[in-house]
């Protein structure tokens, strides 16, 4: 998740590459969004990977992958390279966004999944916050220099996971599917508060693999997790997810792809990538006070995310969900306001409404940071069975990153059609519709181990 840096990096090095190579702002909004949609491929292509070779192996992929894009990003010579840089840094996003949540899932008890799982969330907005931190101070320096130091410095925490992964263990769920139950052992007593709890942990994981592979048999032979463990690879999967979904499997099908859609239509990467461009239109032009105040929303999300990992466990994916979206209704139309006010006002400037759009903005990542920022994570790596988990995953990140590629590639050329509060009030819009959405078809997850949640979405009312 540390890829994600590259929003707060991103923001700030696009006012400097655009200075620098001469771009225009169609060629700043496909630098920019490519990087998403790339990010498709890889996530598309992590759940089978994670499936074949581990869950710790493929954070390494990813990392080694981001760790390319962003050393060829940094010694760009051209826009060109620029984009070669992007696309392959890109891919490792795509890898980082689906196996990072995933893995921690896996690893952890239930009464602290919620927590463990979305402090990638709060790393994000760490990152995030770090990217434009490093923009304001390598702002002064010359405009060939500063954009190629914002890029190239995210190789740094890439090589530091990829050598982390090593020391960490393989996902026990992983292994047991795997037929390798004395190693998923041994990682469950490190990972539980004594042997008792580990060996029951493993029984359960154990059941639900064996009830899980004998499900489908994909082979035309016995699925017995006894016989095929050792050669199950992930084949048959997509199409018991697409093809020939039971109606449990649908409802989760839905639910994962429904939170991650609603996480990039609510407009909060392109908000954070153009923030400095809002900023702009809300009256504030120096390029050191746009970094500066991009600092600010940078501090608020974070501190945000980890109120949000410190109260998921306890108050619930729902509760969170919920709370945010009502709260990004509110900020987002106050914003549109604001921004139309500021628009019709022309060359007068009133100072009040500029602080109303910068609050406005704040507070939007803020409630995103609540909400959809850690919990989409959390919810779509917990509710997907064990033998769906990684390839059921990577097709809603996949959703995620599609989403996010299109916002951020039109978020500029809509707002010059429609103006900056035309559109924000359309994502007003989107997530009032992401609140009716989560009221209606998420169940609560809290507290419930992986193997218990399939079971939820067996209820048609949701009341669990």
């Amino acid at each position: 998740m540390w890829v994600l840096a590259d929003i707060g990096v991103m923001s700030g090095a696009a006012l400097f590459i655009r200075q620098d190579l001469k771009i225009t702002s169609v060629q700043v909004e496909i630098l920019i969004g490519c990087l998403n949609v790339c990010s498709l491929f890889g996530s598309l292509a992590s759940g089978k990977t994670s499936d074949w070779i581990g869950r710790r192996y493929t954070i390494i992929v990813a990392a080694g992958t981001f760790l390319i894009g962003a050393i060829l990003m940094g010694l760009a010579p051209s826009f060109l390279f620029l984009m070669a840089g992007r696309v392959v840094a890109g891919i490792g996003v795509g890898y980082s966004l689906m196996i990072s949540p995933v893995y921690v899932a896996e690893l952890s008890p239930a009464l602290t999944r919620g927590l463990l799982t979305s402090l990638p969330e709060v790393f994000i907005s760490v990152g995030i916050l770090l990217g434009y931190v490093s923009n304001y101070v390598f702002s002064s320096l010359p405009n060939d220099i500063n954009w190629r130091l914002m890029l190239g410095v995210a190789a740094l925490p890439a090589v530091a996971v990829a050598l982390g992964v090593l020391a960490m263990p393989e996902s026990p769920r992983w292994l047991v599917v795997k037929g390798r139950f004395e190693e998923a052992k041994q990682v469950l007593i490190r990972t539980s508060e004594n042997k008792g709890e580990a060996e029951l942990r493993l029984a359960e994981i154990q059941e639900a693999a064996s009830a899980s592979l004998r499900n489908k048999d994909k082979e035309g032979s016995s699925s017995d997790s006894s016989n095929n463990s050792g050669t199950w690879h992930g084949q048959g999967v997509w199409k018991e997810l697409l093809v020939t979904p039971t109606r449990p499997v649908l409802r989760i099908l839905v639910a994962a792809i429904g939170v991650n859609f609603f996480m990039q239509a609510s407009g909060n990467d392109a908000v954070i990538y153009y923030s400095p461009e809002v900023f702009k239109e809300a009256g504030i032009v120096n390029e050191k006070h746009l970094l500066g105040v991009t600092v600010i929303m940078g501090i608020t999300k974070t501190c945000f995310a980890l109120i949000s990992a410190m109260f998921l466990d306890r108050l619930g994916r729902r509760t969170m969900l919920l709370l945010g979206s009502c709260g990004m209704t509110v900020s987002l139309f106050l914003l549109g306001f604001g921004s139309t006010f500021l628009k019709l006002s022309g060359d007068t400037k009133n100072e009040l409404v500029i602080a109303l759009c910068v609050v406005a903005v704040c507070a939007t990542v803020a409630f995103f940071s609540i909400g959809l920022g850690p919990t989409t994570w959390v919810y779509s790596s917990e509710i997907f069975p064990l033998r769906l988990r990684a390839q059921g995953s990577s097709l809603a990140i996949s959703v995620n990153r599609l989403v996010s590629g299109i916002v951020s590639m039109t978020f500029l050329s809509v707002s010059e059609a429609i103006t900056f509060g035309g559109m924000f009030f359309v994502f007003g819009g989107v997530m009032a519709c992401a609140t009716l959405f989560f009221y209606c078809f998420l169940p609560e997850t809290k507290g419930k181990n992986l193997e218990e949640i399939e079971a939820l979405f067996e209820d048609q009312t949701h009341s669990a």
